[in-house]
């Protein structure tokens, strides 16, 4: 301390005086705009990165030989098929096709000696369209993308012996999107379209070059969208520079020196899974996802190809990456794996074991759940749930439906029985109106029940695992409030294929940018969907509510598009309830009688298949339609085989000589009915009762007639009847009077059945959207002359016609029936339609003298209630939203319900009620729709509010009693009584009634434990929304009931007495029991 002397520091040593050359600020707009110069194709390529991205290049023989062989039409033949083809020699430069043809090719390799020691060989083989590499001997190997995407086949080690080596490639002539003709996707198919091949070459890839490439793409992308105002930016600008400038053409030690100089700004752990080991705290978690629509731009065949190529190649991936997870969602695709590449299913299967490849989703399909009926969502998950358990030891937690068009508001319900808690999906993202306001929520159903509910912020299921991607998870995330965590679902999607390897490392290159720089959200890798959900269940209790339906304000025109196929799900929907019903029985009283479960199986996953959420919701390519017209066909077959199978064994036919004595009807509802009958001899009777079989007594012609038409001016017709006076004029209703209630239905200059059109010119997507401005453009069609079609003692009608212009017509039916006491009356029309038009709406109104400020719309087990007024934008948005069986309009005392037999959209506007009938989009099927269609439907007025009255119209509706004769055996006595009575509140409905999955007389599964004896499941839902309460009582011998899931696993047992038990159901709760007999 003290004394010591420092030698004064030169400064001038580590400063100049003087400044040795100008020295200018870099110009960041330039600078970034060359960043991508340096990795890509044009002008450049010879000097820049790709210059040096190949060690080598070898094509042509005798490195690579081709040969050829084209599948007969359209065909697409089994491996074994192929080899029995005559193969042709083929070169690069050669075309193939035409559209959705199949060329297989036979590829001898051979790596020259030069590539034989070089690091890294791939097989890249680019013929613009999908393929599938398969081994010699039929093992198929990995999808392959074209078009300049995955194109690469990695070389076994095996392959550097300098021998000849065989593989086969299966070329479809088709993109990953199908075949649209021009540029734009969602036009018809191009049948004439054709795929050159450009590439064959065996490569050896310079590694170190494609991991520059990587690295500069990724920091390029920080110095582009990190914020100009932030130090990361500029340094990833600076970083990114030096390494362009480091890079030498020709030598191999400049493109190491300019990955040393990346590293400054990502770590030098990105060449490897160890990036994700620096136990710092992720916000982002990756998941791989392949997202394959089971059909729509392509056909079924084509998907089952996709599944294929998209899940081998992630197979493929996980060996190579190890923090790769792969989830992958619809049992339907896993099943077909399995049938058509069982090779690929065992392969996969392995994949789940080891926990890297997660079946996900729970359902058969990503459905639609806008349209499909209560039951209808049950059994995706039935099915699906069962399929996963089956074939991989467990079920699934989370229902995952990224891309469908809406969900309904009963879905937390239903994913509850069926035992997942937690939700994904994100197509809220895509609203044109406005702004879902959550990220992470709690989703509650109809009943109260909730779901743990993402949507992932990067807005997408099919992330390209960008830099911006990461950056979106955290910057669009709206509920970090509550949890600031969210999933990145990254991977080719929609057409299939997957993550690549560019996708994992862009990821790993963004958590390094993470750990060493910041500002970028942390992503990782390696966690599961499940693991991300635990999590956010932990503090879910904090997390904000949304109740009721998440209404998707975009695709409204889903709810109309391919009406044949809406008709065709509704019928196969009440088919299979109604033969579900009636094999139960027959399989309980009759020991002759095996309960169809096979027939049964088939038909419900051809129903789910179609219930996909392009299928149903008229979004597909006509071959779509033309595949499911044709499987629609199959299940009315079998069913129509298995009703006969029953009805002989009831000692009942369907005879058409049926005639009043011998007739009876089939009666599949669960209530009292009362319905005129038309016989095919042309006589009529009344069918009144409660049983499965009821006679039908003959009609007695009364002094006065029960129900009557009269024409009381030119083109004015009064048809009445004891409940209702309605008057129509020139085809429209112009009153309507309720004589119980003494009330006039219509408003006053209204006029009820008019038929309208407007111009339906969407902003793109055409077969999916209706928007708002088309209602600017109503045109009413003016109907012609009116004629009574029928007058006879329990039926009047009159008929119209109306062209609606020079290529379209329609035909309508107004009938009025005679009128039973404690029944409801209703006016039904029946519309023959010939349409050909293009992009128009066709729709039919309803002005109702009714006033409320909400109307309600049937939907799967329950009510959903919608504005009729425009007060916000979230009120507009709802336009045009979608219904089942009716709509109602009530105020205090009284309401009108309309009915219809195949529609699902519908608006009301005040109190203007609309029914959609039929669009004539030209997009992506350029016939939708086009050709004859019947509709039916129906005013019914009611006392009172929505009630009971109109939910079981609806059913009745839908499924009017069937004429059957009785033979001389018939047991009239066993079917007098449904064997299942449902006694108490109204508002109860049994829905359905069928046989145990897991019986041991039923069940085929043996990888599901069977359960001994004969059981019954049993549906009941509250239909109106109150708490009800009802006896349960049946005439089999029960010995025991318990309350299940959907999933039919028991739950609490219920007491029963006497073959009698109490219910309790919450407002809309759905319940299920198993009766052990």
């Amino acid at each position: 301390m003290g004394g010591e002397t420092t030698a004064p520091k030169s400064l001038a040593a580590e400063y100049p005086i003087r400044a040795p050359a100008p020295t200018g600020k870099r110009i960041s707009k330039i600078y970034k705009e060359r960043i991508s110069q340096f990795y890509s194709t044009g002008q450049w390529e010879k000097q820049n990165l790709l210059a040096m991205m190949y060690e080598g290049v070898a094509s042509g023989s005798p490195s690579v030989q081709l040969w050829t062989w084209p599948a007969p039409g359209l065909s697409r033949p089994t491996f074994k098929d192929a080899m029995a083809g005559e193969y042709q020699p083929a070169q690069v430069g050669d075309k193939f096709g035409p559209s959705w043809a199949t060329h297989w090719f036979k590829i001898v390799l051979r790596v020259p000696k030069d590539l034989r020691n070089k690091n890294h060989l791939e097989f890249q083989w680019d013929a613009n369209g999908e393929g599938m590499v398969w081994t010699e001997d039929g093992k198929p190997l990995q999808g392959l993308s074209g078009g300049g995407e995955r194109v690469e086949w990695i070389l076994p080690d095996s392959f550097r012996d300098g021998e000849e080596h065989t593989i086969y490639i299966e070329m479809a002539c088709n993109s990953m999107f199908g075949n649209p003709a021009g540029n734009d996707t969602i036009q018809p198919p191009d049948p004439n379209k054709y795929f050159q091949l450009v590439k064959a070459s065996i490569c050896a890839v310079n590694m170190d070059a494609r991991q520059l490439w990587i690295d500069t793409w990724i920091i390029g992308d920080a110095a582009r969208e990190f914020p100009e105002d932030s130090w990361e930016q500029h340094e990833a600008l600076v970083t990114v520079t030096d390494m362009i400038n480091a890079y030498v053409l020709g030598n191999p030690d400049s493109i190491k020196k300019s990955r040393e100089i990346a590293h400054r700004y990502i770590g030098a752990n990105v060449d490897s899974a160890k990036v994700y080991g620096t136990n710092t705290e992720p916000q982002v978690f990756g998941i791989g996802h392949c997202h394959i629509d089971t059909c729509w731009l392509w056909p079924w065949a084509e998907t089952k190809r996709k599944v294929a190529r998209s899940w081998l190649s992630q197979c493929d991936l996980i060996d190579r990456y190890p923090e790769h997870n792969f989830a992958c969602s619809q049992a339907q695709q896993y099943k077909w794996l399995k049938t058509y590449y069982p090779v690929a299913f065992d392969r996969v299967k392995e994949k789940v074991k080891e926990g890297r490849f997660h079946p996900i989703g729970g359902s058969w399909v990503e459905q639609d759940t806008n349209m499909p009926s209560g039951e209808a969502l049950i059994r995706q998950f039935l099915y699906g749930q069962r399929f996963f358990q089956s074939h991989f030891g467990e079920r699934s937690r989370t229902f995952w439906l990224p891309d469908t068009f809406g969900y309904s508001s009963q879905i937390p319900q239903i994913c509850r029985l069926a035992g997942m808690d937690r939700f994904l999906t994100q197509k809220l993202s895509w609203n044109n109106i406005n702004n879902f306001p959550h990220t992470t929520f709690n989703w509650v159903a109809l009943d109260g029940s909730q779901v743990i509910c993402h949507m992932p912020p990067a807005e997408t299921y099919t992330a390209e695992a960008h830099f911006g991607d990461v950056n979106r998870s955290i910057t669009q995330h709206k509920s970090m409030d509550q949890d600031h965590t969210s999933l990145l679902v990254f991977g080719k999607g929609d057409g299939g294929g997957g993550p690549t390897w560019q996708h994992i490392e862009k990821l790993r290159r963004c958590r390094g940018i993470s750990d060493q720089v910041g500002r970028l959200p942390r992503v990782h890798m390696g966690n599961t969907v499940d693991q991300f959900f635990d999590k956010l269940q932990e503090k879910a209790s904090t997390f904000v509510t949304w109740y009721g339906e998440l209404y998707f304000e975009l695709h409204r025109g889903t709810y109309t598009t391919q009406g044949r196929t809406k008709l065709n799900n509704r019928k196969a929907e009440i088919m299979l309830r109604d033969l579900e019903l009636l094999a139960t029985i027959a399989s309980i009283k009759h020991s002759s009688y095996k309960y169809p479960k096979a027939q049964i199986d088939f038909m419900w996953e051809a129903v789910l298949l179609c219930q996909f959420h392009d299928c149903l919701p008229g979004s597909c390519i006509e071959m779509c339609y033309d595949d499911s017209d044709e499987l629609y066909d199959q299940v009315f077959s079998v069913g129509k085989d298995l009703f006969k199978a029953i009805y002989q064994l009831f000692g009942v036919s369907e005879d058409q000589t049926a005639r009043v004595g011998a007739a009876k009807v089939l009666n599949t509802l669960p209530w009292a009915r009362k319905q005129i009958i038309d016989l095919p001899d042309g006589t009529d009777g009344i069918a009144s009762g409660a049983g499965n079989i009821i006679n039908i007594e003959p009609l007695q012609k009364a002094t006065t007639k029960a129900v009557t038409v009269e024409q009381v001016n030119k083109g004015v017709f009064v048809l009445q009847n004891d409940q209702l006076t309605v008057r129509v004029e020139q085809g429209c209703i112009t009153s309507l009077v309720d004589r119980k209630a003494e009330r006039e239905v219509i408003s006053p200059g209204g006029k009820a059945n008019q038929l309208v059109i407007f111009d339906d010119k969407p902003l793109y997507w055409q077969a999916w959207d209706v928007e708002v401005y088309h209602l600017d453009t109503r045109a009413e069609i003016s109907y012609g002359e009116t004629k009574i079609l029928e007058d006879s003692e329990h039926r009047v009608s009159v008929i119209t016609e109306a062209r609606i212009s020079k290529e379209s017509t329609i035909k309508t039916v107004l009938s009025l029936s005679a009128a039973f006491e404690g029944y409801p009356s209703y006016v039904e029309c029946t519309a023959d339609v010939d349409w050909h038009e293009t992009m128009k709406f066709l729709k039919v109104e309803f002005p109702v003298d009714i006033r409320n400020t909400e109307a309600s719309y049937e939907t799967q087990y329950g009510i959903t209630k919608r504005p009729t007024h425009y007060n916000t934008s979230w009120d507009m948005a709802k336009f045009e939203v979608c219904c089942h069986k009716f709509a109602d309009l009530s105020e205090n005392g009284y309401g009108v319900s309309i009915l219809n037999d195949c529609k699902y959209g519908f608006a009301t506007v005040g109190n203007l009620m609309r029914l959609s009938l039929l669009r004539s989009p030209k997009a992506p099927d350029g016939h939708a729709d086009m050709g004859k269609h019947r509709i039916r439907w129906a005013i019914l007025p009611h006392k009172g509010g929505l009630g009971q009255a109109t939910v079981r119209a609806g059913y009745n509706f839908n499924n009017p009693m069937k004429v059957v004769n009785a033979s001389p055996t018939f047991d009239a006595a066993s079917f007098s009584s449904y064997p299942i009575q449902l006694e108490g509140d109204e508002s109860l409905v049994l829905d359905c009634v069928k046989r145990g999955e897991d019986d041991e007389d039923v069940s085929y599964d043996g990888n599901i434990p069977r359960r001994k004896g004969q059981s019954v499941i049993i549906r009941i839902y509250d239909s109106l929304g109150g708490r009800s309460s009802g006896t349960v009582s049946t005439s089999w011998k029960v010995k025991e009931v318990f309350k299940v899931n959907a999933l039919e696993d028991d739950g609490e047992k219920v007491e029963i007495d006497n073959g009698k038990f109490a219910i309790t159901l919450r407002p809309f709760e759905v319940a299920s029991f198993r009766l052990q007999l």
